[in-house]
């Protein structure tokens, strides 16, 4: 595929046909001139060593030198530059959450945009490794094949949100299984599954999924994102909140034990995301675990440049326009190959063949470009470009913070601000890179080493105003804070007290009751042990008395009364 990188340039083009109709305005002029000399046919014999082609194919060489030298600086392109190397790592496929539950807040920024942190930091940690991405909810899809190209897994993953997939829900075992037939044929990798999820197993099937995977000599790692207590999930672009059929929020809490369960099944490790860098440290040291393998890589770069060979056309045009001499006949003692003005023409193709070998300094050019359209991913591909040809740039990582802070990946942000201030030895840029620092940590409600950050700015330029306002507006806002964690502590403390006065309260009601029940029962007449005798006597002999009625009563003669009829 063709294509121009800068074609703004080709506009240029236009002043070729223009200066062929002055070129031709002249030809007419010269000829007018000619004729008040005398017969035209008079004046060529006077002169029989001008040429009249020699001067038009002369200036037709220089104008198409002209013209190439336009659509140099129009920078041509051909197709895409691919190279195979060498490398020794491990294949690793990172299946991603993307449903609504990844939306919740209980991890800052968000539990998508920690996990996009995370697989960031995990690329920059890679470096002669594989890596792919699935994305799934309800659903999976691979969102980028099993690649070696870093700075692509970079751009593809900025790009992703919840709203990619329809079908809502989170089926592990489906990215799981996809993420399987993922990897390469190499023997002996190792290859490792990387699930980023809040662990809501929507369709299971998980556990037999990892199991599989297992089986295949993969290794199943499951990262869970979130709190256990559960967070409402915020909707996008409004300050609500997700609620169900009944109108109830929806909270939406991590499953730790569906997690380990998954993890254990896949032979592979689980690990809890917090708001802290010690699970990318655990990832790290569980991946350093696995096999590695020498293995082929394709690398697809950029569109490679072409102007080399466009400049190559012009030198030699260039040569023929000079060899080319306007006379018939010339003698070589004559002859002035080399004047100033063809000189001066080839030292600026010399130049331009130079400028236009790619520096750190194009590529910021470049991204400085993009930013300032809007294209924050696009900018910070060509700040990492630069920072491969010269890592101690400080410019390259200034602005490439400033790109990832546009973009809302403050952690990265920072490291890469860190980054720029060790580098950077002006003292009012530095402030510059001290001062967003402190913004980033300010919005995070880290008041401490937000207030830091501003006085290391204003140790590099004590004439900043904006710093110094932000400053003392930090140390308020840290007041607050503390003073609002004193009010609730002291509220807690008055609270337990209260609760202890009326538990105390209720033991002692309970102890009166209990003492009034004592008294009652010490209070009520005894009877003496004489007295239950003689009633106890009593009631066995009208026992007695009964059962001898009874009995008698059984042994007296029955008699008959007989009327008589008379």
């Amino acid at each position: 595929m063709f294509r121009f990188e800068d074609p703004i340039y080709l506009y240029a083009l236009v002043l070729i046909p223009v200066l062929a109709l002055i070129r031709w305005w002249m030809v007419i002029r010269q000829r007018k001139q000619l004729r008040r000399f005398g017969d035209m046919e008079l004046v060529r014999q006077l002169m029989p060593d001008v040429s009249r082609f020699r001067p038009l194919v002369k200036f037709c060489l220089l104008l198409t030198a002209l013209a190439l030298l336009i659509v140099v600086l129009a920078r041509p392109q051909m197709g895409t530059k691919i190279s195979h190397e060498k490398r020794t790592g491990i294949e690793t496929i990172i299946a991603l959450d993307i449903s609504n539950s990844m939306l919740a807040e209980d991890v800052a920024p968000s539990r998508l945009d920690r996990a996009k942190m995370m697989v960031e930091n995990l690329v920059d940690h890679f470096t002669n490794d594989k890596i792919g991405l699935i994305v799934f909810a309800g659903d999976a899809f691979v969102q980028l094949p099993i690649t070696s190209d870093f700075v692509s897994a970079k751009m593809f993953l900025s790009s992703i949100e919840p709203s990619m997939i329809e079908t809502q829900g989170t089926d592990i075992a489906t990215a799981v299984t996809m993420a399987t037939h993922s990897f390469t044929q190499e023997e002996g990798v190792g290859k490792a599954i990387i699930v980023i999820t809040d662990g809501e197993d929507h369709e299971g099937g998980a556990l037999e999924a990892a199991q599989e995977a297992k089986e295949k000599g993969m290794r199943v790692y499951v990262l869970g994102i979130g709190s256990t207590k559960g967070s409402p999930i915020p909707v996008p672009g409004t300050v609500d909140y997700m609620k169900d059929n009944t109108g109830e929020t929806v909270m939406s809490a991590l499953n730790e034990e569906m997690c380990k369960q998954v993890a254990e099944a896949g032979g592979g490790a689980y690990i809890h995301v917090e708001n802290n860098s010690n699970a990318q440290e655990q990832l790290n040291h569980e991946l350093d675990k696995l096999a590695k393998k020498e293995i082929s890589s394709t690398v697809y770069s950029d569109y490679d440049e072409q102007f080399q060979a466009v400049c190559i056309l012009v030198l030699l045009l260039l040569i023929a326009e000079i060899c080319i001499m306007e006379i018939k006949n010339p003698h070589l003692k004559n002859l002035h190959l080399f004047s100033r003005k063809k000189t001066v023409t080839v030292l600026l193709l010399m130049m331009t063949m130079s400028v236009y070998a790619q520096t750190d300094r194009d590529y910021i050019r470049h991204g400085n470009k993009q930013y300032r359209a809007g294209k924050y991913a696009e900018a910070e591909v060509d700040y990492r470009k630069a920072m491969e040809k010269n890592a101690r740039n400080p410019q390259a990582s200034y602005n490439l913070g400033n790109a990832l802070l546009a973009q809302k990946k403050d952690s990265a942000a920072i490291e890469q601000f860190q980054s720029a201030a060790k580098l950077e030895t002006n003292a009012r840029r530095k402030s510059w890179i001290y001062h967003n620092i402190g913004v980033i940590c300010q919005g995070h409600q880290m008041f401490g080493e937000a207030i830091e950050a501003y006085k290391e700015a204003l140790r590099n330029n004590p004439n900043d105003d904006e710093t110094r306002y932000n400053l003392e507006l930090c140390k308020r806002q840290q007041q607050q804070q503390n003073q609002d964690k004193q009010n609730q502590q002291q509220n807690k403390d008055n609270k337990d007290n209260k609760d202890k006065q009326d538990k105390n309260k209720d033991q002692e009601k309970q102890d009166q009751q209990k003492q009034q029940e004592k008294q009652q029962q010490q209070d009520k007449p005894q009877m003496s042990k004489e007295n239950a005798e003689q009633l106890l006597n009593a009631a066995m002999q009208e026992e007695k008395n009964t059962q001898e009625r009874i009995k008698k009563a059984q042994h007296q003669k029955q008699t008959r009364k007989l009327q008589k009829n008379w």
